[in-house]
């Protein structure tokens, strides 16, 4: 049975957001790199600069951007009840995926995260059925933040920030960068958060596009690194 919603100030909402995209929340976020650990082991991550470069890569021309217009069009189609167009968004979301593990980063976490999502979307929500056992994870999160009334700004701002955390963490132990190092980049890239989520504002898919092209290569390269520490 989903939670109730009483949430007149948006405190509710808030917490509920704060949960979903804690490192604490049991998707296994922690152990992808989103080939960052590839980019690292050929030397082309070795500073803060470095990193910063590569994260703003990421974010502004591929996954990041394109995570945003297929969460923004999940968070509608949930909203609208539309279990078709939200099963058609979740197929190209995973289609597009340029590497095997890529795909199984994004399925294997959305799928987790609808399967402890449950406490506040319930066990037999049917447009969490519309996209099965295969579910991305920005379609995972849409999907759940609009059935528990979660405002998609808010929501675009906190998955990129959590996104973007995992991969700094990935920085800080293979680099390795010091903590400082590492909450000097989540602050500079604070207006890259709001830059994009601003952009993304009335985008549909047809925007949908990636230009990080080094960024899909060390996701496809990862797959025969001799030595890995994460799966992606």
């Amino acid at each position: 049975m989903t939670t109730a919603i009483t949430d007149p100030d948006g405190r509710t909402a808030l917490l509920r957001l704060l949960t979903w995209l804690s490192p604490a929340f049991p998707i296994g976020a922690f152990s992808y790199s989103h080939g960052v650990e590839t980019a690292i082991n050929a030397g082309v991550i070795q500073s803060a600069e470095t990193a910063k470069e590569w994260l703003q890569g990421v974010l502004n021309h591929g996954s990041g951007w394109n995570d945003l217009l297929v969460l923004g069009q999940s968070h509608a189609a949930a909203t609208e009840n539309d279990s078709a167009r939200l099963a058609e968004v979740n197929s190209l979301c995973l289609a597009m995926a340029p590497s095997a593990e890529r795909y199984l980063e994004t399925q294997r976490q959305g799928t987790a995260f609808l399967t402890y999502a449950q406490p506040w979307i319930g066990q037999s929500d049917p447009m969490a059925a519309a996209v099965g056992k295969s579910a991305a994870l920005p379609v995972a999160v849409g999907l759940a933040a609009a059935r528990t009334h979660i405002p998609l700004e808010e929501l675009k701002l906190g998955y990129l920030q959590s996104f973007t955390s995992n991969l700094v963490s990935v920085c800080l132990r293979l680099v390795p960068l010091g903590q400082s190092e590492g909450v000097q980049l989540l602050a500079d890239l604070e207006q890259t958060f709001i830059n994009l989520t601003e952009r993304s504002q009335g985008a549909t898919l047809d925007a949908l596009g990636s230009a990080a092209i080094l960024s899909d290569i060390a996701s496809m390269a990862h797959e025969t690194e001799p030595t890995r520490i994460f799966r992606s």
